[in-house]
């Protein structure tokens, strides 16, 4: 059997048609019989993994730092918008709610979604306030009222969704006149290129190696199978407008020149921070070397 599925992935407009659109962080794949939703749901699904993706945002290290200037720029542009009912799909642990709640700039009633149980009864355990309430459900099918909040954020959870159906949804439960805030990993980033295409593949091809040669070996952390699958900014602005939605901003963020795995070197890392400074974004030139961009948009009256 080979290591890698070679013919990448199927899809019912064909491969190239789909990399046009977006690029896939599993394009190597050891086969398996989950799938992508599968893969999604088993990174998940436990309390411990709830627990340690949770911790995950207080530790040095490259994926924690990017999630905190993701929270950054999202408190940033939600000044604009700064009470009402919020929706958070796809909260995850409830770090960004948690942040939300501590700062005396907004006056939300939060509503929490998570396809996951357990990070749901994470979030439940460490939220203590009468201002949010919980659910579990599925992004591409919010069980939501149509017009029910004011201002909908999804963050770190569209990569891992139909991108299409989840934005229907979220324009779906906005109401007229509400925002829309949603953030994705950038596809063409020099960084994720090589996480994607020559780092995880290549650590994968060593574990397959080191296991038909019966080496004793350990699973290396971010190697797995993700099921996330990257826009380009210009696909997910077109599916906001096909939903009603009108994008009225676009920043990127965590602009970097360090490519995976260099930024596992504590000396090359400062230096990138020193050169981004405090609050990573950008709309400029170099946009095209950010990790990820947030889209700010308006739901139409």
């Amino acid at each position: 059997m080979l290591p890698f599925d070679l013919a990448i992935q199927t899809y019912s407009r064909g491969t190239l048609v789909h990399l046009g659109r977006g690029i896939t962080a599993d394009m190597f794949l050891f086969r398996g019989k989950l799938g992508r939703k599968g893969w999604v749901t088993a990174q998940f699904g436990t309390g411990q993994q709830a627990r340690e993706y949770a911790e995950a945002h207080a530790l040095d290290r490259p994926d924690s730092r990017l999630r905190a200037v993701r929270i950054e720029l999202l408190h940033k542009l939600l000044t604009k918008f700064p009470e009402g009912e919020l929706l958070d799909a796809g909260c995850g642990p409830g770090v960004l709610v948690r942040s939300l709640l501590d700062s005396p700039a907004y006056d939300y009633r939060i509503t929490i979604l998570d396809q996951s149980e357990a990070m749901i009864q994470y979030c439940v355990t460490h939220i203590e306030s009468g201002r949010v309430r919980a659910r579990v459900g599925d992004i591409e099918s919010l069980p939501f009222g149509d017009a029910s909040f004011d201002v909908t954020i999804s963050t770190g959870a569209l990569e891992y969704a139909d991108a299409s159906a989840a934005v229907r949804q979220l324009s779906r439960v906005t109401r007229p006149g509400g925002v829309v805030v949603v953030s994705m990993l950038n596809p063409l980033s020099p960084y994720w290129m090589t996480d994607w295409f020559l780092y995880r593949p290549a650590v994968r091809f060593l574990a397959w190696a080191m296991g038909i040669l019966r080496i004793p070996h350990r699973r290396y952390y971010g190697a797995s199978r993700t099921g996330i699958r990257a826009l380009r900014a210009g696909v997910l602005r077109r599916y906001l407008l096909q939903s009603g939605l009108v994008p009225v901003d676009v920043v990127y963020f965590g602009p970097t020149p360090l490519l995976r795995p260099l930024d596992r070197i504590p000396a090359l890392r400062r230096w990138a921070e020193r050169r981004g400074g405090q609050l990573q974004t950008t709309k400029g030139w170099n946009r095209w070397t950010a990790t990820g961009y947030v889209i700010v948009a308006h739901r139409q009256g």
